[in-house]
């Protein structure tokens, strides 16, 4: 599928993503601590922008193409965190990293359709991680749609987000 408003991936500077999200949050050094200890990525160094006071009005990380970045609230700035959605090699184990530093596990690991693992996790900063792995020649889960809502894949997402 080709778009004229779209650049096109393959023209996206220093191989990016054609969308990247931004989340702005209380703390961003220690956001940016927890997805780098979570998912083994680096801040990206050149990109950190610190304001007089210590503030960070921009830095980011690269998770695979994609460049998250993370500001500090300043005064007056509501804070916008996301719904983040990252592929891993083991959901278990991104969600046990997770909440050895403060995460909630919100979806244990659950099998999902076409061949994946579904996990999610809150973070200290209002954060939702969408985890998920693949999970090859695993039969799709017997849907549960029509029991009022008791699927753990919509209940817990149901159940968090109207906790936050």
């Amino acid at each position: 599928m080709t778009t004229e408003t779209l650049l096109p991936a393959d023209a996206v500077p220093e191989a990016g993503a054609v969308l990247n999200p931004f989340v702005i949050v209380d703390d961003a050094d220690g956001l940016i601590t927890f997805v780098s200890e979570v998912f083994g990525v680096p801040e990206t160094a050149g990109a950190r922008t610190p304001l007089p006071d210590g503030k960070l009005i921009h830095a980011q990380l690269r998770l695979g193409t994609v460049d998250l970045m993370i500001a500090d609230r300043l005064d007056g700035w509501p804070a916008r965190p996301g719904l983040l959605q990252v592929w891993v090699r083991d959901v278990a184990a991104v969600l046990a990293d997770g909440t050895a530093r403060g995460a909630t596990t919100v979806t244990e690991p659950t099998p999902f359709y076409g061949g994946t693992t579904l996990g999610r996790m809150l973070d200290p900063w209002g954060n939702i991680w969408w985890l998920w792995a693949p999970a090859p020649g695993r039969p799709d889960p017997t849907p549960s749609w029509e029991d009022g809502g008791t699927d753990p894949v919509f209940a817990t997402l149901d159940a968090v987000l109207r906790s936050v």
